[in-house]
């Protein structure tokens, strides 16, 4: 395990905040991990039915827990969460960071993207999906295809790009946002946002 951890073959997803954590690791080498999604819509749900649809998951055999929740109380409700679960817990920062303009694309900064990964970090999420390979000049050629940008992160982080015609900052401050990982031991999840959505892309 040690050996597969230093040669970066495998990670091992454990904020030391999350301390109802059991620890488990994630290689080509190991068992299959099973990550199930869960997460409050803007108009509803709450703490205790994110924490049943925790439960869930686990009793299904989950071995990881991704909240993609939006809307409001999102601190609140993570923490509550995170507080009771027992897997590696993840989020989507990006998605967080919408919530937090009321879906404005446009009042999205690169700042509110690091405070968002600090915030999140500090509470002890365990890893986070970065869609930071979306680059401004990938943009224009996925929108060539027959499904466009079907990634809701990747959609949603192309139209900022196009709005401020400027660079993607989950990659041009890669460097800030892995120094938070590395002060709180957050696994990095780098997001698909270019994935096709049918065969003909």
């Amino acid at each position: 395990v040690r050996d597969a951890i230093a040669r970066g073959h495998a990670v091992l997803c454990a904020n030391p905040a999350h301390t109802a954590l059991q620890p488990c690791i994630v290689g080509r080498a190991f068992s299959t991990r099973i990550n199930a999604n869960i997460g409050r819509s803007s108009a509803c749900s709450s703490l205790p039915e994110e924490i049943r649809k925790m439960e869930v998951a686990l009793k299904a055999g989950a071995d990881f827990l991704m909240d993609l929740s939006v809307g409001e109380d999102l601190a609140a409700i993570r923490r509550g969460l995170i507080a009771r679960c027992p897997v590696p817990f993840g989020t989507v920062p990006f998605y967080e960071a919408l919530s937090r303009t009321q879906g404005r694309i446009a009042d999205l900064t690169p700042q509110l993207f690091l405070d968002v990964i600090r915030d999140q970090a500090e509470q002890g999420v365990d890893f986070m999906t970065l869609h930071a390979g979306l680059l401004r000049a990938h943009v224009d050629i996925a929108l060539r295809r027959k499904l466009g940008i079907v990634s809701r992160g990747g959609s949603i982080l192309a139209e900022w790009m196009v709005l401020n015609d400027t660079e993607n900052p989950l990659y041009t401050r890669w460097d800030d946002i892995m120094a938070l990982c590395v002060r709180h031991d957050v696994t990095v999840s780098l997001g698909d946002g270019l994935r096709p959505g049918c065969l003909a892309d």
